[in-house]
């Protein structure tokens, strides 16, 4: 029975999928507005060959820029060596060595070339460092491990090739964020649990604490004065707002239900898992009783989450508040700038998407599990009368 609701599941999996990308792929069949030149301009695959002329100062630092020789690896220039400049610069450029694979950028006009380096070739590492990350997740974690990981390469699909194309089609980023919570937490929970009263649990727990989050968001907006339009980058955002359908406004938001999703997900399943085993060892207990049980392990989750996301978005603006100790704002310079304002709110919602989520998800597993033991109850004495 078990091996037949494995194969049950594994072809409604397959099918869903098939779906799925049938409508990614009709998605990205979208013309793109041209907001930057680049006819003649191509990034391929290098190797240098040669140094004609090297940057390195005696003091061991670089200034200025290289130059190199390169083999092209890749397009139409393939087999062909070109002469390169790769510039010192910490974002764009190379130290380039002899042998070093690189990632050039080939400009072309009229009769006119130009070449230079744009940065290492990292692809086949990045590549490598995912390959090693998921395949100790799947054995460590075991079977539930590899449906995690297929579950993480479904979620970043997902928002590559959904999200995003609903976007710049000029669905409301806030809708196409929702619908890609629901849609992750379906399928998500599908894998790890299959369609049991407990997975149904977490499901609807989670969905509602993201909902919660962007809720919390939307209103600490509107009270501090912060919207969607006070992000950093907000000009190029509104030029790129401009050219396309894309509703710059709403992001922010759209960006809240998304970060909030993994810690929302992990809570949902954790109290209803806990709820559902407490009731398989004693299915006596009352509601209240199995409330108060998914809530007392709630609380104790509650805590370490709330550091998790807070600490999260604290780190992605590491950089900023280097910025303001060494410069030594004002506090209320500080406390009114809109980038601290937007941590605050989004660590803040996303943390009680998380809170509410344990209350939540204790009443509807713990109702949901006597809801069954009763009908249970009721089927059994219609069958022995």
């Amino acid at each position: 029975m078990k091996r037949a609701d494995n194969i049950k599941r594994v072809c409604l999996i397959g099918v869903f999928m098939v779906v799925l990308a049938a409508f990614g792929i009709w998605l990205n069949k979208v013309e793109k507005t041209k907001i930057l030149e680049t006819e003649g301009r191509t990034f391929e695959k290098a190797r240098v060959v040669s140094i004609i002329k090297d940057n390195l100062l005696s003091d061991g630092s670089r200034a200025g820029a290289q130059e190199v020789e390169v083999e092209i690896r890749t397009g139409e220039h393939k087999g062909e060596i070109l002469s390169a400049t790769s510039s010192s610069s910490y974002l764009y450029g190379a130290d380039c060595t002899v042998g070093l694979k690189v990632i050039v950028i080939i400009s072309e006009a009229d009769d006119y070339m130009t070449v230079s380096v744009y940065n290492y070739d990292r692809g086949t590492q990045l590549y490598v460092i995912i390959g090693i990350f998921l395949v100790i997740l799947g054995l460590i974690g075991g079977k539930k491990g590899w449906k995690s990981a297929i579950g993480l390469v479904f979620t970043f699909c997902c928002i590559i090739f959904v999200f995003l194309p609903l976007v710049y089609r000029g669905l409301s980023p806030i809708f196409a964020a929702a619908f890609i919570v629901v849609l992750i937490t379906i399928v998500v929970m599908y894998l790890i649990d299959g369609l049991s009263v407990k997975s149904v649990c977490a499901i609807t727990g989670t969905i509602l604490g993201v909902c919660i989050a962007a809720l919390c968001a939307w209103l600490f907006g509107n009270i501090s004065h912060i919207s969607g339009y006070n992000v950093d980058d907000i000009e190029n955002l509104i030029y790129i707002g401009q050219m396309t359908n894309i509703q710059v406004g709403e992001l922010m938001f759209a960006g809240i239900l998304i970060s909030a999703l993994g810690a929302v997900m992990d809570v949902a399943m954790s109290v209803s898992s806990t709820v559902n085993e407490i009731y398989e060892k004693r299915p006596e207990l009352s509601r209240k009783e199995l409330f108060l049980s998914g809530l007392h392990v709630g609380r104790d989750m509650m805590g370490t989450m709330s550091n998790t996301l807070i600490l999260a978005f604290a780190g992605g603006s590491l950089n900023t508040f280097i910025y303001i100790y060494s410069y030594n704002y004002n506090y209320y310079q500080v406390l009114n700038m809109y980038s601290i304002g937007i941590e605050i709110i989004q660590g803040i919602s996303a943390t009680l998407g998380v809170i509410l989520t344990v209350p939540m998800v204790s009443f509807i597993a713990s109702y949901a599990l006597k809801q069954r033991s009763y009908k249970h109850s009721e089927t059994e004495n219609i069958m022995e009368n």
